[in-house]
């Protein structure tokens, strides 16, 4: 009997909606795995999944089994990366998760990088409009924005960042420039409502005081970049990761407002789970992140304290 092989497949099989999902995700057919499920819960004596053609749920066995199970493949894998870390080769596949803009932008393209300096590594890049639980998704390392949010997750900061008050100067033009944060409640703000904060209060600091200012405007949405492109066509003002707009600023696309005022830090981090924290390919990774970020940070330069 190969217990470890049934843990690993029953997690697997546990994280998936469905038999036909499972199926894909192992790259078998579903009579494979509904076969291999079926002898599993035969040697147990116990039944494990409640199933029926559309969904899965655990029975509480099955609960239980996948928890200690889980625990235990990882701790057998925490166990053998400890004995190789080294010697070992970063090889094998990496999962990670980003959100559409960041990824899309900025992280795809180092990954197509990191992969010919690491032959051996196969990269799955998932993108989310909100983060993935790593955990649940079987996921790497989670790219974040803002402080890390959970202790048991192990983090690595890859490069500083800033919000920073930005609008065109068409909008400048038509509508002036706010003297203080305060004014800011009196002109067209462009809000993003993402997670569950409160999407019109902005949180600024000048780096000693702190301020809410409640903002408004007639547009508004759930999507960073669509947000950035409103004020590019000279909407409003906008509140965005100076990751997004730097290009812009820099162009004169757009003009930022109210320095040295801005959204309070949301440093950019990479998230993994305790037991990767040996894993060659999660540190490569890491590594190979931290190197390019800091070079793209450099080619940053300061941004003017007004738009004129």
């Amino acid at each position: 009997m190969n217990i470890v092989s049934d843990l690993a497949f029953f997690v697997v099989l546990a994280r998936q909606p469905s038999l036909a999902a499972a199926a894909q995700e192992m790259g078998i057919t579903p009579p494979n795995v509904s076969r291999r499920l079926a002898a599993l819960e035969r040697r147990l004596g116990l039944r494990l999944l409640n199933r029926t053609t559309r969904r899965l749920s655990l029975t509480a066995e099955g609960q239980r089994y996948l928890d200690e199970g889980e625990r235990i493949l990882q701790d057998l894998e925490g166990l053998e990366q400890a004995l190789t870390a080294g010697r070992e080769t970063p090889r094998g596949l990496l999962r990670v998760n980003a959100t559409f803009g960041f990824g899309r932008r900025h992280l795809a393209p180092l990954i197509s990088d990191f992969v010919r300096q690491q032959p051996q590594v196969e990269v799955m890049l998932e993108l989310s409009d909100h983060p993935l639980d790593l955990t649940e998704h079987a996921m790497d390392i989670g790219i974040r924005f803002g402080s890390p949010p959970d202790s048991r997750i192990m983090a690595r900061r890859i490069a500083r960042n800033r919000r920073l008050l930005c609008a065109s100067p068409a909008y400048l033009s038509g509508f002036g420039l706010p003297a203080t944060p305060q004014e800011l409640a009196r002109h067209r703000c462009i809000v993003i409502r993402e997670n569950n904060a409160t999407f019109n209060h902005w949180q600024l600091t000048d780096g000693q005081d702190k301020l809410m200012v409640k903002v408004n405007g007639p547009l508004s949405t759930n999507h960073g970049e669509v947000a950035v492109d409103w004020a590019l066509a000279g909407h409003g003002i906008v509140l965005r990761s100076e990751w997004d707009v730097a290009a812009y600023l820099r162009e004169g696309k757009l003009c930022r407002l109210l320095a040295p005022w801005a959204g309070e830090a949301a440093d950019i981090h990479a998230l993994y789970p305790q037991r990767h924290h040996l894993s060659a390919k999660v540190t490569a990774f890491l590594d190979f992140l931290a190197d390019r970020f800091a070079g793209y940070r450099t080619d940053m330069p300061a941004l003017p304290a007004t738009p004129w």
